[in-house]
């Protein structure tokens, strides 16, 4: 009896984990559910969109995979499951990087973010959230106006609001700064007022005034440099994984990958650095950005306490076997307490522009670095 009940068990086991067919996906996603792994070793779970949003509501981290489940799945057929970490020569444009680093505008940056904050919230699935997209496709189309060698693209989901990218060309694999454009307000999701002045407002304008300084210093690229802004992130990391995950089925190569999630508060009294995420990252590129960070003289690094599963959207390409990094505003025992309600803005005790300008100089030099 024992044997077989052990039997049984492993039968139902194989059976938990086969993979979810195309015929499921196709008639629960009509029905409106949504398809959540909501950690790193279960299988994913089938969930309506309020009690989706219930766990947005309780802080519950996860990755939407409604979408992306089959590409994922095929992309990992294709290769062996093997961590390498990644390596890095030293920083050695210092003497070409710093005159860059000077023209960058903490005033252009408020400017940016005057705009983003102004809409009621950029939730994914709101009219908002989709404006705030075209508001940032159309002001890097300014910004690269009359340049060669540069591309503004849309990339679009079936909600609303795009993912945008601004791609430096070049030859080889592809170097990625990312940051998410939506913002959300926890006890409201679909429609409360989110300014998300940090979260992740401050990424989104570090990237846009990284992505200006650059152009303007006729920046050419030996490998391609891209500027991600990605969509849904509060969603489950979508619009990241969307990404990531069409480069990999593509059979792109890329190079490493920065997300800047919040950049602009630390708690007042504590001590000012660069937190450095330790879970689910590129050790190798984390001892890369620590190099930057020293090379042009930025803050002092810490590593920070693990961010957790589907913490932010460098998780997404490190789920799609990409070397990834995330340093983050300060250690999370300092971090903003006020993100993901009405009083994310930049007028709390604590948010700094000349803060958050680090990271806009760590986004300069992390792209020239490794794009030359």
């Amino acid at each position: 009896m024992r044997s077989a009940l052990v039997l049984a068990l492993a039968f139902l086991g194989c059976v938990a984990a086969l993979p979810i067919s195309s015929q499921e996906i196709a008639q629960n996603a009509a029905k409106g559910l949504r398809l959540l792994s909501l950690s790193e070793n279960d299988t994913p779970v089938w969930k309506t969109e309020d009690e989706k949003l219930d766990l947005i509501k309780a802080g519950k981290k996860f990755f939407d995979v409604t979408d992306t489940y089959e590409a994922h799945l095929a992309n990992k057929s294709k290769e062996p499951e093997v961590t390498i970490q990644a390596t890095y020569a030293a920083p050695s444009h210092v003497s070409a990087v710093t005159p860059i680093l000077s023209t960058l505008s903490t005033t252009n940056m408020q400017s940016y973010l005057s705009t983003l904050t102004a809409y009621n919230n950029r939730y994914y699935r709101s009219s908002t959230g989709a404006q705030a997209s075209q508001w940032i496709l159309s002001t890097l189309k300014t910004i690269a106006s009359g340049k060669s060698g540069i591309t503004i693209s849309e990339f679009t989901h079936s909600w609303g609001q795009s993912s945008i990218i601004a791609r430096f060309e070049g030859t080889g694999a592809i170097t990625v700064l990312g940051a998410h454009l939506d913002s959300i307000n926890q006890n409201s999701p679909t429609s409360g007022r989110a300014p998300g002045a940090d979260d992740d407002g401050t990424g989104t304008v570090n990237l846009l005034e990284a992505f200006r300084v650059l152009v303007a210093a006729n920046f050419k690229p030996r490998t391609p440099v891209e500027f991600h802004f990605y969509s849904g992130e509060e969603g489950g990391l979508l619009g990241s994984q969307a990404i990531a995950t069409n480069y990999k089925s593509a059979g792109k190569s890329v190079k490493a990958m920065m997300e800047l999630d919040m950049t602009g508060y630390f708690a007042p009294g504590t001590r000012e650095v660069i937190a450095i995420n330790t879970d689910y990252v590129d050790s190798g590129l984390n001892a890369f950005v620590v190099q930057l960070a020293s090379a042009y003289s930025l803050l002092p690094t810490a590593n920070d306490t693990p961010c957790g599963y589907a913490c932010s959207d460098h998780a997404s390409w490190n789920k799609a076997g990409f070397p990834a990094t995330f340093p983050f505003e300060a250690l999370t025992v300092n971090e903003n307490p006020y993100i993901h309600s009405t009083s994310d803005t930049t007028s709390v005790n604590g948010f700094s522009w000349s803060h958050s300008l680090v990271f806009a100089k760590l986004a300069v030099a992390f792209a020239y670095e490794l794009g030359i």
